[in-house]
């Protein structure tokens, strides 16, 4: 809950500030604007490291976490009789193939209008497995099953984590607002699809539009999870809770439905990410190369050399994703350890490029090479004993530090300017701050009622 409901305030920050100056420049992917800020060469690196951030860490994770759905829905391991990791190899497999011809046959229009299709279909699986869980833990009566919950085990409705907890509440103020601002501020696969907004208008309402669907999240996430405190005594993998809770409180046709929502979830998940990594790669490093050697691309050789790339990246998130079973920490913290390693070095330059005129590109270079070293070094070689997210945050304001110092001592002599391409119509959404407004107070009364001083009181 801390990252899902918390990402809300990120979300508006990003449509208020973000999304007008993507779009003013008439920019195609986030390291577009290193390139109008800084220069070519920061684009690259960036580029380049976000790709790397989505074969090992994104991609993987999306077919992993599938995999492990699918399988804990349907006990595919037992029915082939084989081994567990056999069977999410298998399904890793089945996920990453059909994904890949989704997005190679499909593209990004095709995305949306699935990724919107399955929101809906996703929001009722929830209800109506909220409704049969309930109905589960009363023993059949919808009533009793509410009282059940809402009376026992308390303290699992406490989404305020102590420093014992895998995600202090101290942490959403610091590290954990700076993650949320890269995911929704730079992150490609996310920000790809509101900059296909025809308009500025149009893109913050489907911002505002999938806060609302952020604050559902405790519908989604976390009741599956508080019906599984009150059904089992004790589970060893943990990441398969919502699909033995789906295989155990649902009629057959609502888990059939569920998991034809989870597999075109991944999947729709899955297809974005390589479309996303397909774009960073062929505008941002292959296009710049060979126009480099003197070569003329067509549109039709920048297709051909964008679907063998996607072929690369989703045959290698194949490969990799099984290998996710031998992670040792809660899964969630896990992926967002791995993926603070490439977000706050880029999501820093980025702050800085905002906020400032005058910093120069080498400032750029020293700051992500610092940030990105100096966080492998926390968490691998020294033990600092600091939660990761309040690591980050100390990275975040070094290097920001770092990157002023530079900036003071060789200002760049021209100071920048962005510029207006005046490609799409820049007027804002007229009813956004009363919208805006309502939203953040939604999600402070949701921590407000998933505490101490409502649901998870114990007195």
């Amino acid at each position: 809950m801390a990252w899902g409901v918390s990402s809300v305030f990120a979300m508006l920050v990003v449509s208020e500030f973000v999304i007008p100056v993507y779009l003013k420049g008439a920019m195609s992917t986030t390291p577009d604007f290193l390139e109008s800020r800084y220069d070519p060469q920061t684009k690259k690196l960036v580029s380049l490291l976000f790709l790397i951030g989505y074969m090992v860490n994104l991609l993987p994770i999306v077919l992993y976490t599938g995999a492990i759905a699918l399988n804990g829905l349907f006990h595919f391991s037992d029915i082939w009789n084989i081994s567990y990791g056999s069977s999410i190899w298998i399904l890793v497999w089945c996920i990453g193939l059909v994904g890949s011809l989704y997005s190679i046959l499909g593209g990004l229009k095709a995305i949306v209008i699935s990724d919107l299709v399955l929101g809906i279909c996703m929001f009722t699986g929830a209800l109506l497995l909220a409704y049969f869980g309930i109905r589960h833990v009363g023993n059949g009566d919808f009533q009793n099953g509410i009282h059940t919950i809402l009376n026992s085990k308390t303290e699992h409705f406490n989404s305020i984590g102590t420093a014992n907890d895998a995600v202090p509440f101290s942490t959403i103020f610091t590290g954990m607002i700076l993650m949320n601002l890269f995911y929704w501020g730079t992150e490609q696969v996310i920000v790809q699809q509101a900059l296909a907004s025809s308009n500025l208008e149009t893109s913050q309402k489907g911002i505002a539009l999938a806060c609302a669907g952020k604050l559902l999240g405790p519908l989604l996430f976390i009741l599956p999870g508080i019906l599984a405190v009150h059904m089992y005594s004790n589970m060893q993998n943990t990441t398969e809770v919502f699909s033995r809770v789906v295989s155990d409180v649902s009629p057959p046709v609502l888990s059939g439905f569920i998991a034809a929502v989870i597999f075109g979830a991944a999947i729709t998940s899955f297809s974005p990410g390589l479309n996303s990594a397909s774009t960073l790669f062929i505008l941002n490093l292959y296009q710049p190369f060979k126009e480099k050697k003197g070569v003329q691309l067509t549109e039709g050789n920048l297709l051909k050399s964008s679907k063998r790339f996607e072929m690369f990246a989703s045959l290698l998130a194949m490969f990799i994703a099984p290998l996710f079973i031998f992670s040792t920490d809660s899964f969630y913290t896990f992926m967002q350890k791995i993926n603070a390693a490439f977000s706050i070095p880029i999501f820093t330059i980025m702050f800085i490029g905002f906020v400032t005129k005058k910093v120069p590109p080498i400032a750029a270079k020293v700051g992500l090479s610092f940030c990105f070293v100096g966080y492998i070094l926390t968490q691998i070689v020294f033990d600092t004993g600091i939660h990761f997210l309040h690591v980050l945050a100390i990275l975040f304001v070094v290097t920001s530090a770092l990157m002023l110092i530079i900036g003071k001592l060789y200002p760049l002599e021209m100071p920048y300017v962005a510029q207006n391409k005046s490609v799409v119509d820049l007027k804002p959404w007229k009813n956004r701050h009363w919208v805006n407004g309502l939203l953040l107070l939604i999600m402070i009364l949701l921590f407000l009622l998933f505490s101490p001083i409502y649901l998870s009181s114990t007195t």
